[in-house]
């Protein structure tokens, strides 16, 4: 059985695993980010990857695979540039290369490693369009047509950044929607310094009414969204991941709601293809060790 090493990268925390050549999960482990520094992000790297290598020798190892936040170079092995990383123009892929030895090594964007998993686990199809969506702490999408990623200019996917109609003003959806914003639009009408957007959530299943509007325009706002979508790709596949959505999977059937009121009869054939990720929280490290086998 072929493995390879996958690598997610985030801000907060890095997870890597041993990934079959059929995406199989066989080992997995986290430790937390140190964005204090270049090289000190990088050391934690390179301990996650020492763990999962307590399972497995990396004379075993057919490469390894990362998903690094922002903008990359792929061809070159370089993070070029993140919102909340030390690593302008750092040269990962040389520098795992010396820490590791000569095996591949595959970077991309963390979001399309992650929507590589999940077209491969919703058994996407070559003549399709397929998109992932991830609401966390930003909001992206990452699109896989006729088995390719699109990916424009460099820039494609980056939904967050779709302006919506909030209050007779036009705003970025990321602003209204991922989680610290949901968070500081609680705090601001709540009139509470130390809520949460769990705790929004919370309070919406517990059935007060204040986060009850709160979630009723952030659905909208996404639905807004998501019909930009639909209306430039329409696809026949999406998927959601990210932290907002997969621990709060009823926003999915709200958003639903809304997106449909937007929809044309034509376009609504969407609705009953968009779930929630099976993968959640390992799609980034699946996606990144399925890439080193296979590379689109």
């Amino acid at each position: 059985m072929k493995r390879a090493i996958g690598i997610d990268i985030g801000g907060t925390k890095i997870a890597a695993g041993i990934v079959s050549e059929s995406g199989e999960l066989l080992h997995r482990t986290e430790v937390k980010s140190n964005p204090s520094d270049r090289e000190k992000m990088f050391a934690q790297v390179v301990t996650a990857v020492e763990q999962v290598l307590e399972e497995t020798p990396f004379s075993e190892i057919e490469g390894i695979g990362v998903g690094v936040p922002g903008k990359v170079d792929r061809e070159n092995g370089i993070a070029v540039f993140q919102n909340n990383l030390p690593w302008q123009q750092f040269p990962i892929a040389a520098r795992l290369h010396e820490q590791f030895g000569s095996k591949p090594i595959v970077i991309d964007n963390d979001v399309y490693m992650a929507a590589f998993a999940e077209w491969k686990a919703a058994l996407g199809k070559i003549n399709e369009t397929f998109i992932y969506v991830t609401i966390s702490t930003g909001i992206s999408c990452s699109i896989i047509h006729n088995g390719s990623f699109f990916r424009g200019a460099g820039f494609a996917g980056e939904m967050g950044l779709i302006p919506v109609l909030s209050k007779g003003a036009n705003e970025r959806l990321e602003i209204l929607a991922a989680g610290p914003g949901i968070e500081k639009r609680a705090k601001k009408e709540l009139q509470k310094d130390t809520i949460s957007t769990k705790d929004v959530f919370s309070g919406y299943l517990n059935g007060s009414q204040e986060p009850q509007s709160i979630i009723d325009e952030v659905t909208e706002h996404l639905a807004q969204g998501l019909y930009s979508i639909s209306c430039l790709l329409d696809p026949h596949k999406m998927v959601f991941g990210g932290s907002v959505i997969v621990n709060n999977p009823f926003l999915l059937e709200l958003i639903k709601e809304k997106l449909k009121i937007y929809q044309l009869p034509e376009q609504q054939h969407l609705l009953d293809q968009m779930n929630i990720s099976t993968l959640k929280q390992n799609n980034g490290v699946v996606g990144a060790g399925l890439r080193v086998f296979e590379r689109i």
